[in-house]
Protein backbone atom coordinates (compact mmCIF):
# COMPACT_ATOMS: atom_id res chain seq x y z
CA UNK A 1 0.00 0.00 0.00
CA UNK A 2 0.83 3.21 -0.74
CA UNK A 3 2.01 5.44 2.62
CA UNK A 4 3.32 9.16 3.04
CA UNK A 5 4.29 11.28 6.29
CA UNK A 6 4.26 14.39 6.29
CA UNK A 7 6.13 16.19 9.22
CA UNK A 8 5.79 19.46 10.19
CA UNK A 9 8.37 21.81 11.40
CA UNK A 10 9.09 23.51 15.05
CA UNK A 11 7.50 26.57 15.93
CA UNK A 12 7.64 29.59 18.61
CA UNK A 13 6.58 28.64 22.09
CA UNK A 14 3.63 31.18 21.18
CA UNK A 15 2.67 30.31 18.27
CA UNK A 16 2.42 26.86 19.91
CA UNK A 17 -0.18 27.36 22.05
CA UNK A 18 -1.79 30.45 20.73
CA UNK A 19 -5.38 28.83 20.32
CA UNK A 20 -6.20 31.02 17.32
CA UNK A 21 -3.99 28.96 15.08
CA UNK A 22 -3.95 25.31 13.70
CA UNK A 23 -1.77 22.92 15.11
CA UNK A 24 1.66 22.44 13.06
CA UNK A 25 0.26 19.12 11.32
CA UNK A 26 -2.75 21.59 9.78
CA UNK A 27 -1.55 24.39 8.89
CA UNK A 28 0.46 25.70 6.00
CA UNK A 29 0.27 23.43 3.06
CA UNK A 30 0.06 20.24 4.74
CA UNK A 31 -4.07 19.55 4.93
CA UNK A 32 -4.03 20.77 1.04
CA UNK A 33 -1.00 17.88 0.54
CA UNK A 34 -2.45 15.24 2.62
CA UNK A 35 -5.96 15.54 0.97
CA UNK A 36 -4.47 15.51 -2.76
CA UNK A 37 -2.14 12.21 -1.82
CA UNK A 38 -5.31 10.48 -0.12
CA UNK A 39 -7.33 11.12 -3.41
CA UNK A 40 -4.16 9.32 -5.12
CA UNK A 41 -4.97 6.47 -2.66
CA UNK A 42 -2.05 7.03 -0.64
CA UNK A 43 -2.54 6.45 3.21
CA UNK A 44 -1.19 9.69 4.52
CA UNK A 45 0.05 10.19 8.01
CA UNK A 46 0.64 14.00 9.69
CA UNK A 47 2.01 13.17 13.00
CA UNK A 48 1.53 15.71 15.39
CA UNK A 49 5.10 16.53 17.74
CA UNK A 50 4.12 17.12 21.40
CA UNK A 51 6.17 20.61 22.85
CA UNK A 52 7.71 20.71 18.45
CA UNK A 53 8.42 24.18 19.82
CA UNK A 54 11.23 22.73 21.55
CA UNK A 55 12.91 20.48 19.76
CA UNK A 56 13.52 16.96 21.51
CA UNK A 57 14.81 14.13 19.05
CA UNK A 58 13.51 11.38 21.25
CA UNK A 59 10.01 12.69 21.27
CA UNK A 60 10.04 13.15 17.45
CA UNK A 61 11.58 9.72 16.43
CA UNK A 62 8.65 8.18 18.81
CA UNK A 63 5.89 9.74 16.87
CA UNK A 64 7.37 9.20 14.08
CA UNK A 65 8.44 5.35 14.10
CA UNK A 66 4.55 5.06 14.98
CA UNK A 67 3.93 4.42 11.50
CA UNK A 68 5.32 1.52 9.10
CA UNK A 69 8.42 2.93 6.66
CA UNK A 70 8.62 0.96 3.50
CA UNK A 71 9.97 1.08 -0.05
CA UNK A 72 6.04 2.37 -0.17
CA UNK A 73 6.20 5.55 2.04
CA UNK A 74 6.89 8.67 0.57
CA UNK A 75 8.47 11.21 3.36
CA UNK A 76 7.88 14.75 3.55
CA UNK A 77 9.55 16.81 6.04
CA UNK A 78 9.03 20.42 6.44
CA UNK A 79 11.75 22.91 7.90
CA UNK A 80 13.27 21.07 11.34
CA UNK A 81 10.82 18.33 9.82
CA UNK A 82 13.46 18.21 7.01
CA UNK A 83 15.78 18.36 9.09
CA UNK A 84 14.55 15.30 11.69
CA UNK A 85 14.14 13.02 8.59
CA UNK A 86 17.83 13.49 7.20
CA UNK A 87 18.91 12.39 10.87
CA UNK A 88 16.49 9.77 10.91
CA UNK A 89 17.48 8.16 7.39
CA UNK A 90 21.13 8.64 7.85
CA UNK A 91 20.83 7.19 11.23
CA UNK A 92 18.95 3.54 9.41
CA UNK A 93 21.03 2.72 6.74
CA UNK A 94 19.00 -0.67 6.69
CA UNK A 95 15.85 0.83 5.49
CA UNK A 96 14.68 1.71 1.82
CA UNK A 97 11.98 4.41 1.42
CA UNK A 98 10.10 6.33 -1.36
CA UNK A 99 10.68 9.34 -2.35
CA UNK A 100 11.80 12.03 0.10
CA UNK A 101 10.92 15.91 -0.04
CA UNK A 102 12.68 18.11 2.24
CA UNK A 103 10.78 21.58 1.91
CA UNK A 104 13.05 24.67 3.56
CA UNK A 105 15.16 21.90 5.31
CA UNK A 106 16.84 23.54 8.82
CA UNK A 107 19.36 21.55 10.39
CA UNK A 108 19.89 24.66 12.87
CA UNK A 109 23.65 25.21 12.22
CA UNK A 110 24.43 27.81 15.02
CA UNK A 111 22.37 25.80 17.43
CA UNK A 112 20.03 29.02 18.32
CA UNK A 113 17.30 27.13 19.30
CA UNK A 114 18.12 23.13 19.37
CA UNK A 115 21.94 21.21 21.51
CA UNK A 116 21.34 17.93 20.45
CA UNK A 117 18.64 17.43 18.03
CA UNK A 118 20.82 17.61 15.00
CA UNK A 119 24.20 16.19 16.48
CA UNK A 120 24.50 13.32 14.22
CA UNK A 121 26.62 12.33 10.57
CA UNK A 122 24.59 12.92 7.62
CA UNK A 123 24.64 9.80 5.28
CA UNK A 124 26.28 10.77 1.72
CA UNK A 125 24.21 7.74 0.62
CA UNK A 126 21.44 8.69 2.19
CA UNK A 127 19.63 9.48 -1.43
CA UNK A 128 20.52 6.11 -2.73
CA UNK A 129 18.33 4.28 -0.47
CA UNK A 130 15.14 6.36 -1.58
CA UNK A 131 13.46 6.54 -4.88
CA UNK A 132 14.53 10.24 -5.19
CA UNK A 133 16.03 12.78 -2.45
CA UNK A 134 14.73 16.45 -3.58
CA UNK A 135 15.41 19.64 -1.57
CA UNK A 136 12.96 22.31 -2.23
CA UNK A 137 14.33 25.51 -1.41
CA UNK A 138 13.23 29.62 -1.68
CA UNK A 139 16.13 32.37 -2.65
CA UNK A 140 14.10 34.23 -0.17
CA UNK A 141 14.55 32.11 2.84
CA UNK A 142 16.26 32.31 6.15
CA UNK A 143 20.46 32.49 6.04
CA UNK A 144 19.82 29.31 8.66
CA UNK A 145 17.72 27.21 5.93
CA UNK A 146 20.11 28.38 3.16
CA UNK A 147 23.32 27.10 5.60
CA UNK A 148 21.25 23.82 5.85
CA UNK A 149 20.61 23.61 2.47
CA UNK A 150 24.32 24.29 2.03
CA UNK A 151 25.43 21.79 3.90
CA UNK A 152 23.03 19.21 3.04
CA UNK A 153 24.04 19.40 -0.97
CA UNK A 154 27.64 19.24 -0.16
CA UNK A 155 27.26 16.38 1.41
CA UNK A 156 24.75 13.84 0.14
CA UNK A 157 25.42 11.87 -3.02
CA UNK A 158 22.98 12.01 -6.05
CA UNK A 159 20.42 14.39 -4.01
CA UNK A 160 18.32 16.70 -6.48
CA UNK A 161 18.04 20.25 -6.11
CA UNK A 162 14.85 22.59 -7.00
CA UNK A 163 14.80 26.55 -5.86
CA UNK A 164 11.73 28.89 -5.89
CA UNK A 165 11.52 32.49 -6.22
CA UNK A 166 10.09 34.27 -3.40
CA UNK A 167 8.64 31.66 -1.41
CA UNK A 168 10.01 32.26 1.87
CA UNK A 169 10.07 29.49 4.17
CA UNK A 170 6.98 27.56 2.43
CA UNK A 171 4.52 29.09 4.98
CA UNK A 172 1.19 30.40 4.22
CA UNK A 173 1.91 34.10 5.18
CA UNK A 174 5.28 33.36 2.64
CA UNK A 175 3.31 31.51 -0.57
CA UNK A 176 -0.01 33.27 0.26
CA UNK A 177 -1.93 30.05 -0.63
CA UNK A 178 -2.49 26.58 1.58
CA UNK A 179 -2.09 24.81 -2.23
CA UNK A 180 1.48 23.49 -3.15
CA UNK A 181 1.36 21.96 -6.48
CA UNK A 182 4.91 21.37 -7.35
CA UNK A 183 5.32 19.47 -3.91
CA UNK A 184 2.47 17.27 -5.05
CA UNK A 185 3.69 17.04 -8.55
CA UNK A 186 7.16 16.23 -7.15
CA UNK A 187 5.96 13.18 -4.89
CA UNK A 188 3.32 11.74 -8.08
CA UNK A 189 5.75 11.74 -10.58
CA UNK A 190 8.81 9.62 -8.71
CA UNK A 191 9.30 5.96 -9.67
CA UNK A 192 8.03 4.43 -6.70
CA UNK A 193 4.43 4.82 -5.61
CA UNK A 194 2.87 4.81 -8.61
Amino acid sequence: MKTAVIVHGTSSREEYYDSGLPSASNYHWLPWLQKQLIVHDYAVYTPEIPNSWAPHYPTWKKEFERFEISSETALVGHSCGGGFLTRWLSEHADIRVGKVVLVAPWLDPKRTKTTDFFDFVIDPALASRTSGLTIFNSDNDGQDVQNSVSLLRAAIHKIQYREFHNYGHFCLNDMRTSEFPELLAELLNSDCCQ
